[in-house]
């Protein structure tokens, strides 16, 4: 084999031709070998869970606080070390997370209800509870609800999230729905704890669901609903810094060389198919913003970019593209293809009003936080902050010596 054979060959990306099917196609490699992993540490990460919930409510339920004395976690925790040398997990701050852990929801009244709607629409169309289900013997929630007060079993739902992610959610959610919310998250997204921390800290609980949209009238109910859950009312643009004035273009430039950070502000779920897209309707060449294909959607996504603040005929623009997209791109296999208008501002009445009579699944939503950078044109350099220092002292210097006359 002759060295040039031998090179390793890199693909640019003039070489291939990606389009949805190839895209699902990888998304399905991909979650194959995430499986493959999760059957392998499921049923120990749900046996070691199922320790800690049971630590937590003999902690709770047995009042031993109130039996053995205030130290008695810290008595407790040394025993099991010293029972356990070589077993993590049993520091007095690990038992007081199972306290807590168990405490957060076997006391909350709305938890049965809750964990019973999670179970049923997290088990719908997802492949990977179907796959490693039957590693956990039990089902997904106890049909024998527990009532506030009285001992909790555990739910075997929580088998799917790592301990340290229980104690990230449970120290920073303040209700059993927003704690919930995050559970589905990590099951249905896969986060790693780092993820976790960031989508909790950008409040996705309260950012999530509430974009304005027709997606009800326009699309199936079950699809309408994951729709609504992944478009986001505000979008945070902090990563990307722009000078004062930025155009669209500009701002598509900061969003394509920041495209990893774009996508994760997206949520998981998207791929980034093209910028400036080309389609060709009736000999003319039209370009859109951004295109995106979301695997959990099965479809398109067409994003388009405003610098200002919503207009009624943004949204005729956005259903043009949406048709074009279906006529030209959409595979029979791919549901609707879905228009997403991010905009500076928006005002609900204008957005409804404008939506009436389009017959494409679209939504508004808005960005913010785009750190504004000084223009440096405007800062002297340090060249001239010297000649400026250098004429302050000649014309003190002139002054003294006309007053010495």
């Amino acid at each position: 084999m002759s060295d040039e054979m031998k090179k390793p060959r890199v693909v640019r990306s003039h070489d291939t031709h990606l389009d949805s099917a190839y895209v699902q196609w990888l998304y399905d490699v991909k979650q194959r070998f995430r499986n493959a992993q999760i059957k392998a540490s499921v049923k120990v990460n749900s046996e070691q869970l199922l320790f800690n919930w049971q630590m937590g409510r003999d902690l709770v339920t047995r009042k031993v606080e109130d039996v053995w004395g205030a130290g008695i976690v810290e008595q407790v925790s040394l025993d099991l070390q010293n029972e356990f040398p070589e077993t993590r997990g049993f520091s007095a701050r690990n038992l007081w997370n199972m306290k807590k852990w168990y405490s957060f929801y076997a006391l909350a009244p709305e938890t049965d209800e809750l964990l019973k709607r999670l179970s049923e629409e997290i088990d719908i169309g997802s492949k990977k509870m179907h796959q490693v289900g039957a590693e956990i013997r039990e089902p997904l929630y106890d049909e024998k609800l527990h009532r506030p007060g009285k001992e909790m079993p555990f739910p075997a739902i929580f088998g799917f999230v790592p301990w340290r992610h229980h104690v990230e959610i449970v120290s920073r959610c303040k209700s059993v729905a927003e704690a919930l919310f995050y559970v589905r998250k990590t099951i249905e997204d896969g986060l790693s704890r780092n993820a976790l921390i960031d989508v909790v800290r950008a409040d996705l609980y309260h950012r999530s669901g509430t974009a304005l949209t027709n997606f009800s009238e326009m699309l199936p109910a079950t699809q309408s609903k994951l729709a609504q859950e992944i478009i986001k009312d505000t979008y945070d643009l902090s990563f990307i810094s722009l000078p004062q004035g930025y155009s669209e273009e500009a701002l598509e430039d900061a969003l394509e060389a920041n495209i990893t950070q774009f996508l994760l502000e997206l949520g998981t779920g998207f791929a980034f198919v093209g910028r400036q897209k080309e389609i060709i309707v009736s000999g003319k060449t039209r370009k859109i913003d951004m295109l995106f294909y979301h695997i959990r959607l099965r479809c398109y996504i067409v994003v388009e970019l405003k610098v200002t603040s919503f207009e009624p005929e943004f949204a005729g623009k956005l259903n043009f593209y949406v048709n074009a997209v279906n006529e030209l791109m959409k595979a029979p296999e791919d549901n609707p293809t879905i228009g997403l208008l991010i905009c500076r501002d928006k005002n609900q009445t204008e957005v409804q009003w404008a939506f009436q009579g389009i017959q494409t699944p679209m939504g508004v939503a808005s960005y913010d936080n785009i750190q504004l950078k000084e223009i440096q044109a405007q800062l002297p350099t340090a060249e001239q902050i010297q000649q400026r220092i250098d004429l302050a002292e000649e014309e003190y210097r002139m002054g003294i010596q006309e007053q010495n006359k």
